[in-house]
């Protein structure tokens, strides 16, 4: 089964055309569910692992073959994206006044109209699949329970041993480039409920990464943005 293309460029086209500003990197919310859910989105063995999460993008993305290359220097594919993002106007960032989680749906939802939506697992084990190697899968979910993998943190240049469980899930998070709090001070208020359910499990905008690392960051965000005001 075929996952995910490459998300490298599209990223920022895409967090640009939903929001309508410029994509400005952002962590996991701590708080918000990041649950490893089984197949068919029971959750196996009654056990609900939560880590925390972040948010953001989806919706479609322009043709690449009508943006013209920025720079013949740029990565394959990078020169486009940041064309795209020269046409998008840059304004202020609305107020966070009537954000809440709540209104970007079900963590990890299935039922989304994005790349992976209605494959019968949850976002949260799609991008573990997709993020991690040497797997191991859990029995009867049609390999769609993550037990074990590695990964090759893309923060820290380290590598993490995978294990599913209630004390051991949380050392591997899944990561939004771009937090959904900062998506709604930048449009996403104005989607509809079903579209920011599609955003916030995108897997153009999301990365498995180191867990504690992924918590600091956060913390490190929230108290500039604090200073900031």
């Amino acid at each position: 089964m075929s996952y995910f293309p490459d998300r490298g460029p599209a990223v920022a086209a895409l967090t640009a055309i939903m929001v309508g500003g410029l994509a400005l990197t952002g962590c996991s919310l701590p708080g918000a569910d990041q649950t490893d859910v089984a197949w068919s989105s029971a959750v196996p063995d009654g056990a609900v692992e939560q880590t925390p999460a972040s948010i953001s993008p989806s919706s479609p993305l322009p043709s690449t073959s009508t943006v013209s290359s920025a720079s013949s220097d740029a990565p394959a594919g990078s020169a486009d994206a940041l064309t795209a993002l020269d046409t998008i106007a840059v304004k202020g960032r609305a107020p966070k006044t009537g954000y809440d989680r709540a209104l970007f749906g079900q963590a990890w939802a299935d039922d989304v109209s994005v790349e992976g939506g209605h494959n019968g697992c949850d976002t949260r084990n799609d991008i573990l699949r997709r993020d991690l190697t040497e797997l191991t899968t859990k029995p009867r979910t049609h390999d769609c329970v993550i037990l074990t993998g590695v990964l090759d943190d893309p923060y820290t240049g380290t590598t993490i041993a995978f294990q599913r469980g209630q004390k051991t899930s949380t050392a591997v998070q899944i990561d939004h480039v771009v937090a959904l709090s900062d998506a709604w001070q930048k449009g996403a208020q104005q989607l509809t409920t079903a579209e920011r359910q599609s955003f916030a499990n995108d897997p153009l905008n999301l990365q498995a990464v180191d867990g504690p690392t992924n918590i600091l960051e956060w913390v490190r965000v929230r108290v500039s943005d604090q200073a900031a005001r």
